[in-house]
């Protein structure tokens, strides 16, 4: 099977269309090629953690021994910082909450001497809200949610208000599976499909990410269907009756096309790890501790998949099925 670019969707994927950004000078922080990651995403200003650190040594000062031994001379060319891009957990935590922290106190300038806490603060993008992941460990390890709520919780102490965010991307936030279904859709065009996809599969091991995140797509959904089908009222209602007699000609008129998105959860990872499947979804054991994300609401529904199946071989065979491809 051969896997085009274009079809692999990773956390900060959707950040292509955040383009209003894409000219500002951005700090990114997280691990890996993080500067090579914004650049191809098509911002053009990035300054990274390391950079920062360079240019300002005085700011990080956890580690004694990473802390200047002579004083440095004052940095005059660096410039105005005007948002920060979070990947992912960087690898030295104390760092990065240190330095973001800077960043946002000081208006993009951490150079300066601190007067006034700017309020509203620059702009904040995040990817990846997963409290945890799984790895080869019997426990889940901490992902980047961990590190997003040491930094919600420092900048809320520290400044006695709220961090906000521009927006969260990744899991289970409506934007990422929004430009799933763009893609999805240029796919089936290139493959030459004539008929409209109606439904979505969503597949994953996590009920606080990727369920959650399937089930609140699905609200959207059925959300803006029903905004159609109420905005055809007010124009005719004759084609709002015709509508809700479920012909798909009149749907295609009012615009609506993705129906559903069902969420199919696997037990190969964070949920039940090496556990069997049960036959039922009804006797999932409901969540009780809420993982997701600060600034999405805990909806006990929402973590409860509409299937349940052991691994991605039988979710995969199940939409299968389901489309009758099977």
């Amino acid at each position: 099977l051969q896997v085009s670019p274009e079809q692999v969707i990773l956390s900060h994927s959707p950040l292509r269309l955040f383009s209003e950004f894409h000219h500002k000078c951005v700090l990114v922080a997280g691990q890996g090629p993080v500067e090579e990651n914004a650049r191809n995403l098509g911002f053009k200003h990035v300054v990274t953690i390391e950079a920062l650190r360079k240019a300002f040594p005085l700011l990080d000062m956890v580690d004694q021994s990473r802390r200047p031994k002579e004083l440095p001379p004052p940095t005059t060319d660096f410039p105005t910082i005007e948002g920060v891009i979070l990947f992912g957990e960087p690898v030295r935590w104390e760092t990065s909450l240190q330095l973001i922290m800077d960043v946002l106190l000081s208006n993009g300038n951490p150079g300066a001497e601190l007067e006034d806490i700017p309020y509203p603060h620059l702009p904040v993008l995040a990817c990846n809200m997963d409290l945890l992941w799984m790895a080869e460990a019997k426990m889940p390890r901490f992902g980047h949610g961990t590190f997003l709520l040491c930094l919600e919780n420092i900048y809320k102490k520290v400044t006695g208000r709220e961090l906000k965010y521009e927006a969260l991307i990744g899991k289970p936030s409506t934007v990422t599976y929004r430009y799933a279904e763009y893609l999805i859709k240029q796919q089936a065009e290139k493959q030459g499909w004539k008929a409209p996809i109606r439904r979505l599969y969503a597949i994953g091991d996590n009920p606080m990410s990727d369920i959650y995140g399937a089930n609140l797509y699905n609200s959207y959904l059925k959300s803006a269907q029903q905004s159609q089908v109420e905005a055809a009222v007010k124009r005719s209602p004759v084609a709002a009756s015709a509508q809700t007699e479920d012909q798909p000609e009149q749907r295609e008129d009012c615009n609506i096309s993705m129906e559903s998105c069902e969420s199919i959860l696997v037990c190969t990872g964070v949920y039940r790890h090496n556990a069997e499947a049960p036959g039922n979804p009804e006797e999932c054991v409901t969540e009780t501790v809420f993982h997701g994300h600060r600034d999405f609401c805990f909806d006990p529904s929402l973590v409860e998949a509409s299937y349940v199946v052991q691994d991605v071989h039988d979710a995969v065979q199940l939409a299968f099925k389901k489309e009758n491809w099977s």
